[in-house]
């Protein structure tokens, strides 16, 4: 979901393009916070690591 959110960015940013830039955001931060709560040892979505 991170790797989404980075190319979903940087197409926004080069073609100009602000929902891209938005939607990309949102996945990065989405990511980012499962990631965390995988990396501290709390089961996301009924499984202890998030991949």
């Amino acid at each position: 979901m991170i790797v989404l959110g980075v190319i979903l960015l940087i197409i926004g940013f080069v073609t100009g393009i602000s929902i891209l830039w938005t939607i990309g955001v949102i996945l990065v931060v989405i990511g980012l916070v499962l990631w965390l709560l995988g990396a501290v040892g709390h089961a996301v979505g009924g499984r202890k690591h998030y991949y």
